[in-house]
C-alpha cells in the first residue's frame, strides 16, 4: 500500500506522498532551518524514508546514503532553476541523464494467455541503482513537460524550503497541516490582535 502524507509525518518527515518521489526526496532537506536539517542524516532515517517509498519504486535494497544525497542535491538545483527560470549548468543535466541511463529498462512479458502481463525489467549491469534511475527518469519527464512543470511550486511560506506539484491551482502550502496551519494562525492572530 502506498504511504500517505500522514504516514510520512508519523515517520518524522514533514512532507511526502507527492505525485513524484523526486519531490519527496528533495523535501528530505529543510533548508529553511538554521542549521539546515537533513531528514535522512543517518542510516535509520534513510532506511525509513526508502521503506515509505517502496511501493512506488523498483524492488531493490536502498542505495547508499551518499548516492541518495547526491541525487537530492542535483534535483534541488534543477527544480530551483526551473522555478526561477534560470538555465542550470549543463553538467547538472548531464549528471541527471547519467543516473537515469545507469539502469536501462526493457519490456518483459510475464505469463501467458489470461495470466499474461507486461512488466519492466531494470538492468543494473552498469552499477546504477534502479530506484535512483526511476527517480531520475520521473524528474526528466517532469522537466521536459512544460505543462506539468508549470505546476511545480515552492511553499508560499518564505521560511519553508519544501517543493510540491500544485495539481490543485489553489495549493500554496507544502502541507495544509504544516505551513497552511501556520498561515491561518498568523492571520487569525493579526485579525484578533487589534
Amino acid at each position: 500500500m502506498t504511504a500517505t502524507l500522514t504516514d510520512f509525518q508519523a515517520a518524522g518527515f514533514p512532507m511526502g506522498a507527492e505525485p513524484l518521489v523526486a519531490l519527496d526526496l528533495v523535501d528530505t532537506q529543510a533548508l529553511c532551518l538554521d542549521p539546515v536539517r537533513d531528514l535522512i542524516a543517518d542510516e535509520a532515517e534513510h532506511a525509513r524514508w526508502w521503506a515509505l517509498q517502496a511501493d512506488r519504486l523498483p524492488d531493490a535494497a536502498p542505495p547508499a546514503i551518499s548516492a541518495t544525497r547526491r541525487l537530492r542535491a542535483l534535483l534541488r538545483s534543477l527544480f530551483e532553476a526551473a522555478l526561477t527560470g534560470a538555465t542550470p549548468d549543463p553538467a547538472l543535466v548531464a549528471d541527471l541523464n547519467a543516473v537515469a541511463a545507469a539502469v536501462p529498462t526493457s519490456p518483459r512479458l510475464d505469463g501467458w494467455g489470461a495470466q499474461a502481463r507486461a512488466s519492466v525489467r531494470w538492468h543494473d549491469d552498469y552499477n546504477g541503482h534502479p530506484a535512483l534511475a526511476a527517480i531520475a527518469g520521473e524528474s526528466i519527464r517532469l522537466l521536459a513537460d512544460p505543462e506539468r512543470l508549470g505546476k511545480l511550486r515552492a511553499c508560499a511560506n518564505p521560511a519553508c524550503s519544501m517543493m510540491f506539484l500544485a495539481e490543485n491551482k489553489r495549493r500554496m502550502w507544502c502541507a495544509a497541516n504544516v505551513c497552511g496551519n501556520r498561515a491561518r494562525v498568523a492571520r487569525h492572530y493579526e485579525k484578533t490582535r487589534g
